[in-house]
This record gives structure tokens, sequence and C-alpha cells, in this order.
């Protein structure tokens, strides 16, 4: 591979002009089938098969209209007062224009559903009324009929009047069962009306008022375009004296692509670059090739949202990763290709050895990423399968920009990548020799005391422990309104709700249960009233149940819906434990069990299919990791101890999640207003690229400790000299990274703000903390010991020359004398046979 790529490198930069003409192609190539074949993004998850999703293909099967998704809109009196009845009458008016608009199954006027529930309060009341007269009367003419039966008695004439009264007795008992069934079927509607008469659609001082959509197409795939055009109609048309919001399931918007925090994000990995290569055309460089890299590879992924359904925050992870993974990738290319240039190689021989030896890392590294994204399709989870698959696209544009583009442009600027007082320097042997750096071959490295060894590697795990410990109280969810920014018409449509409504009223739940039916449709109607109110006693007998309402009962009297309000908020734990609560209800009196569908419960059963995956993911991940440091490290102890500061680094990184956004610490420094459970999907995309980052700053930092060890140096010098090697450019990438990263944290979407703060957080700990404290310290301390591997398993493991020393030690170099060490490639060359014969022995 490195021979390949330092050909490849050679042919690009001698025909710089035809490789950047091809990129050029791509981009436009990649922004014609963006504009061709680009479709809606999704603003929603879903996963088939879960608990919820089986509810909703039943509802939809049984029932006319039902099963599909639905949405919130929120009026309210700018004063506070009561609807005036012209506003009544102008909301009206807005409703029924809704209900025509195309997708939309019903629109309902909250003002005329409330008067429903008035009516059907006062027939209640009328019916009561009438069947407690007819029960006097009826006790009128049993008293009168029992004064007859004594008066006959006495006169001594009951036997003649025996056949009357006892006709007439039959007719008032016969009129007394009706009445007290009457009586028992009207207790049993003023039960379910106060059941339900926590669900209202106006609030009780008659200033708040919800109307409800309901769409044909299920929640997932309502078209934000069709949610525009309901919306239209209440914004377009405002009615005086009112404010109208919408709800999170009608509202969502869809992040942008750009911001000002992400530019930012940029600038401050522009200020890195500037420092560490010392001139404007050498930051500007990795930038340019960067934004080359994220174009194509966004407008690749953008293309596809025609034909795949694509979540609104996939397109912008793909962004992020390529950015900062496109600019990390150049540097390393650039960063070598200067040093070599300030010892004297020649431009273009310069440019294939940095592409056969940085280069070859880069793909190495870029092909560990870019197979832990793709490893997230062995999840079975559609959505998130994509995502990494998107993501996987970014890196393998980031690559080839890298190992193609990055060496035509340095073609063209030629010694110009260096400063002027760089190129004025190319003639004195000395600074050639022994510039840049890292110190040259005479510079004396002394090993780490032990003792600091161990206090370094006892602080970085106590300290990583310490900051993972918020992790133990992860709770996953999706956001809702109340995690929304304030000035939002989610958050306050949302706030609205919750003080005039309850919380409950956010994430109400369809509760669906079946019925026994009958022989005959009057028995079965029979049946599916009296279990009607019995199935709602007892869902209402819950304590986290604000109100239950019977909706609709299938034609054959064998399905019943309840719509059943929780006590507090969708996202909070008593909701989840009320989902789980009603699907493990044994049946009641021979029904079926019970079914839970609605947003709550389908994020839940979302969270909880994430959650159940993780651990197969993980283990995974860590079996890969174990792997390739295996091949790359020829050491039992290196990948064990690099894997599991990962497994330390990942943990750290959702305590840190933890903390911030669902607990709220220092979420005014990175303006989260309202706390939250954490992305569901979070941990398992956080799992799949700090991995590949972990892998990337593990191969850069441990793989100049191998070659120094391999050309003779003690283990423990080996530590210090892999460490010097290679701790500028990880420290140079790890903060371009944070800081491309930590530009998302900003995002007015929780989702990309919570992703890009992991990430960012992530990249920081595991950077500094593990790579660049804990792994030297514990190499130092384990000694020979860590370069330790059985010799059966050394001779089947393939050599793996990630630096491409092999093709450095190959290739000729430009001048006669060749000094100074790379980034984790040693150019040493044993000085004797005994020598080589150790080096050869320690390579093995």
């Amino acid at each position: 591979m490195a021979e390949f790529l330092y050909r490849l490198g050679r042919a690009c930069a001698h025909r710089a002009t035809t490789a950047i003409a091809i990129w050029l192609a791509l981009l436009v190539a990649a922004g014609t089938a963006f504009f061709l074949f680009s479709g809606d993004l999704e603003d929603s998850f879903s996963i088939p098969g879960t608990p919820t999703d089986e509810v909703e293909q039943l509802l939809s099967q049984e029932f006319s209209g039902m099963g599909g998704g639905a949405g919130t809109v929120v009026y309210q009196t700018e004063d506070g007062s009561a609807f005036t009845q012209e506003q009544q009458d102008a909301i009206a008016e807005r409703v029924e224009e809704a209900a025509e608009a195309p997708r939309v199954e019903t629109a309902m006027n909250p003002f005329a559903t409330e008067d429903q529930r008035a009516d059907q309060q006062q027939e209640l009341e009328e019916g009561r009324d009438e069947l407690e007269t007819g029960l006097a009367d009826l006790e009128a003419g049993q008293n009168e009929l029992d004064e007859g039966r004594a008066q006959a008695e006495a006169a001594g004439q009951l036997e003649q009047a025996e056949a009357g009264l006892d006709a007439e007795q039959v007719v008032i008992d016969q009129n007394r069962e009706e009445i007290e069934a009457g009586l028992e079927e009207l207790e049993q509607g003023e039960a379910l009306l106060e059941m339900a008469s926590g669900i209202r659609t106006v609030s009780e001082d008659g200033s708040t008022a919800l109307v409800n959509i309901a769409f044909t197409d299920s929640q997932t795939e309502i078209s934000q375009e069709v949610r525009d055009a309901v919306m239209a109609v209440f914004e377009s048309d405002p009615v005086p004296g009112t404010t109208v919001d919408f709800g999170n399931d009608m509202a969502m918007a869809m992040p942008s692509l750009v911001s000002t925090a992400e530019i930012i994000g940029v600038i401050v990995a522009g200020v890195v670059l500037v420092i560490m290569l010392g001139t404007l055309v050498g930051a500007g460089l990795p930038l340019l090739t960067a934004l080359v890299g994220v174009g194509v590879a966004t407008l690749i992924a953008m293309s596809l949202s025609g034909v795949l359904e694509m979540a609104s925050v996939t397109p912008i992870l793909g962004l992020m990763l390529g950015l900062a993974v496109g600019i990390d990738y150049a540097l390393f290319i650039i960063n070598r290709h200067r040093r070599q240039l300030k010892q004297g190689f020649e431009v273009r021989e310069s440019i294939g050895l940095a592409n056969g030896t940085a280069g070859n890392a880069v793909v190495f590294a870029g092909t560990t990423v870019l197979v832990a994204l793709l490893g997230l399709n062995l999840t079975g989870i559609g959505f998130l399968g994509l995502m990494g698959s998107v993501g996987a696209i970014s890196i393998a544009v980031a690559v080839f920009i890298a190992i193609t583009l990055v060496p035509a442009l340095l073609s063209l600027l030629g010694t110009r990548i260096l400063s002027r007082r760089e190129r004025g320097r190319l003639t004195e042997k000395a600074d050639a020799d022994g510039k840049d750096g890292d110190g040259g071959a005479s510079e004396q490295i002394r090993p780490m005391a032990t003792g600091r060894a161990l206090l370094q590697a006892a602080v970085a795990v106590i300290a990583l422990g310490v900051v993972a410990l918020p992790a133990l109280d992860l709770r996953l969810g999706m956001p809702d309104g109340s995690s929304e920014p304030t000035d939002s018409t989610q958050y306050r449509a949302y706030s609205a709700v919750e003080e005039n409504f309850g919380a409950g009223q956010n994430g109400t739940l369809l509760v669906v249960a079946g019925l026994t039916g009958g022989p005959t449709e009057e028995a079965a109607e029979a049946n599916a009233l009296n279990e009607q109110g019995l199935i709602a006693e007892e869902l209402y007998s819950h304590d986290d149940v604000a109100a239950v309402a019977p909706i609709a009962v299938s034609d054959d009297h064998t399905l019943a819906i309840f719509q059943v309000v929780p006590v507090e908020g969708p996202a909070s734990e008593s909701t989840e434990q009320l989902v789980h609560t009603f699907r493990d209800l044994e049946p009641i009196d021979g029904t079926g069990h019970l079914g839970v569908a609605g947003m709550a419960s389908g994020n839940i059963d979302i969270s909880e299919t994430l959650s159940d995956s993780l651990p197969t993911y993980l283990t995974v991940v860590v079996g890969l990791s174990l792997v390739i440091l295996l091949l790359v490290f020829r050491s039992i102890f290196v990948p064990v101890v690099a894997t599991l500061g990962f497994v330390l680094s990942y943990f750290a990184a959702l305590g840190g999640v933890v903390a911030v956004y669902q607990w709220g610490w220092l979420g005014g420094l990175f303006g989260i207003e309202n706390t939250g459970p954490v992305l569901n999907f979070l941990p398992t995309l956080l799992a799949g690229i700090l991995f590949g980052l972990a892998m990337d700053y593990m191969l850069f930092i441990g793989t100049g400790m191998r070659e120094a060890y391999v050309h003779g140096d003690p283990a423990r010098i080996a530590v210090v000299r892999g460490f010097h090697a290679g701790r500028a450019v990880v420290t140079a990438a790890a903060i371009i990274m944070i800081s491309v990263f930590g530009g998302f944290v900003f995002s007015h979407s929780v989702m990309i703000s919570s992703i890009g703060f992991a990430l960012a957080f992530g990249v920081l700990i595991d950077a500094f903390v593990v790579r660049m404290a804990l792994i030297p310290a514990l190499m130092h301390l384990a000694g020979n010991a860590a370069w330790w591997l059985p010799k059966w398993l050394d001779r089947i493991l393939p050599d793996i020359d990630v630096e491409g020393a092999a093709l450095e030690n190959r290739r000729p170099r430009e001048r006669a004398v060749a000094t100074g060490e790379d980034t984790g490639a040693a150019a040493d060359t044993p000085s004797s046979e005994e020598d080589a014969d150790e080096v050869a022995s320690r390579q093995r």
C-alpha cells in the first residue's frame, strides 16, 4: 500500500491540474445530482417492528382514519382573557380550511368539542333527572298498589282483585328494571365523563385552545411540506387579539447545515493551522481540501434523500465528520511533507514519500473510522445505519482527497508551503538536519520517572472515572418541545399546554384493548359497553394517569381505543413506566392484552431498542479495536490498554453529556436552556465515531513508540521518543477536531448540539488524557513487557507497516545525509550487523 500511495502521490503531483480538474468535476457532478434527485429530509425517527409500530399498523387496518399522525395548534388570547365569540368563530373558520388541506384526515374545532362535552354533561344530568323522576313515580305507583292490595285484603276481596294487582305489579317491576338499567348505564356514562374531564381542548379560564390535526399518513411519513401547508392556514391570516403556536409534532424545525458557531469553529481550526504550519498558504490548504471533500460528500448524501428516508441530522453528521477529519488528514500529510522539505528533499519526491508514509497512516486510520461507522448497520436500526453510511461516505471522500488532491496542490505550491524564513534556511545544513522540533538524533532522551508514571496513570484513571459517574444515571429519549429554544414556537406551545392543560397533554397515549365480542351484534355491543367501562376504570386507577377517554370501538366490537393522558410529560420516567405497566397488565375480565401507541410511546420504544443494541455494538467495536491494534503494534499489552483507554474515554464522554444535557450542569455556558433525556441514538453513534478517532490518535502516538523500539531504543526511551515525535501533530489535530465539533454545540437543535458536545468532549478526553497521559505512563510501567507477543502469534500475523517505514528506507534521499525523526517513523539505520540482528528480532 505504501508503494502504491507513493506512486499515486507523485502522479498527482506531476499532473496536478488533472487531479484538481477531476475533483472539481466530481464536485459539479455531486451538485447536479443534488439538484436532480434530492428529496425531503425526515424530522422524526422510526424503527419498524416495535410494539408501538405494531399497534399503529393494527389501528390503520381496523379503524378508518386511525393510525395516522397528529399535530397540535395552540391559540392563546394576548391579554389572557377568554376568547370572544368573534375570535371563536374566526378560529373555527381556519379549522375548517385546515381540514381541507392535503393529507389531513380531520381538524377538530376546540370550541365545538367543548360544546359537545357540555351537551353530554347536560344530557346525562337531564337523563338522571328523568330516570329519578320515573323511579319516584314508580315508587308512588308501588305504594298505591300496596295500599290497594291491603284494602282488598281487608275487605276480603283479595282473591278477586289479585289477578289485576299482579298484572300491575309486573308492569311496575318491568319499569323498575328498565329504569335501574338506565341508571346503571347513566352512572357508567357519568364515570366515563368524569374520567375524561381532564382531557380538554379549551382551558378552564377560556384563554387557551388546542386545535388537534389528524393526518392520513403515519407520524413518521408526514412530510414537512404537508405540515407547512396546515400551519400556513393559521399563520397567514392571524385572528385579532390572539397568538398561535405549533407543537413539536407540527413545527419540527430542520437544523441548518451551516451556522455562525460552526464558522467560528472553522476559524479557530484555521488559527491552529497557522500556528502549527507558520504560513497562511499552508493553513489554507487543509481548510480548502476539507471544504471540497465536505461539499462532495454532503451533496452526494443529500442526493440520496430522494430515494432513502433520511433524517435531517444525517447530512449534518456527515458534514461534521468530513470537515474535522478532512482537515486532520490533510494536515498529517502536509506536516510530513514540510519536514522532509526542510531536510532537503526535492518537492515531488517529498510529496510522494509523504503520501506513502503519512498518507498510508491516513488510509489505515480512515479505514478504521469507516469500518466503525459502517458497523452501525449491524444494529439492525435503519436510520442509525444510514447515519453511519453517510458518515462513512464523508470519511472515504476525506481520505481520497488527502491522498490525491492534497499532493496536487502541494505540487503547485512547491516550496511556498514553507515560510520565507524556512525557505531561506534550506541551504543551511545544520538547520536542515535538526529543525522542526521534536529533536534530532543527537537529542538526549531520558525516560519518565517511575513515580511520575504511577501518579500520572492514577490521576488519569481516577479523573476519567469521576467524569464517567453521571453516565450511571443515563436516560435516553427524543427531544420534545421543552428542550427547544425558549423563543421557538415549539417551546411556547409546549409551555402553554403544560400550564393550561397539564404536562401529560403534551404526550398523550393511545391504548388499544381487545374485547370479547358476542354471538350477536346486540350482545357484542352490550359487552363492549360494559368492558369499555371496566378497562377505563383500570387505566384510570393508576396514580400516573390524569385522564382516560374512550375514543372508538371497532365495527365488530372486538377492539376498543382509549386516549390516556399521563400526569407528567412525554419524556418523564413516570410516563415511561406507565407504558410498561399498561403493556404488562393481565387481561381484564377476559379482554385482551393492552397495546400502547402514540408519539411518547414510540420514542420510548426507539430508545429501548437502541439501548438493547448498544452492548452488542460496543462488543463489536472493542473486538475490532483489539484486532486492529494487535496487527499494528504486534503486542498484547498495547491493544489491551489502548482499548481500555477508549472504553474509559467513551463513558467519560457520556458522563459529560449526562451532566450538561440531562442534569443541566454548565448549561448556560453552552446555551442549554432546558434539560431532558439524552438523545437516544447518541451513545451508539458516539461509540462508533469516537472509536475511529481514538484509533487515529493511538496510531500517531503509538507507532512512533514502536518504531523507536524496533530500531534499537530501550522500551522506556522509545516511549518518550515516540511521544515527542507525535505529540505536536496529535495536539493540533485534536484541537482542530474539538474546534469543529465544538462549533455545533451552539446549534439551536438539541440533537445537533448534543452530538457536537459529545464528540468534542470525547476527543478532548481521549487525545489529551488517555493517549497523551495515561497510555505513555502505562507503557513506561510495562517496560519491555509492553512489546511481548507469543512467537506462534508473531509468525501468523501479517506485517502492517502503517507509517511506511519500509518505503522510506527503500527510497533514495535527495541529500546524502538525512537526520531527524518524522511523525511516528524512525529513520535510523543499524550501524552494525549486531544492531541489524537486534532490529530484525524486535520487528519480528
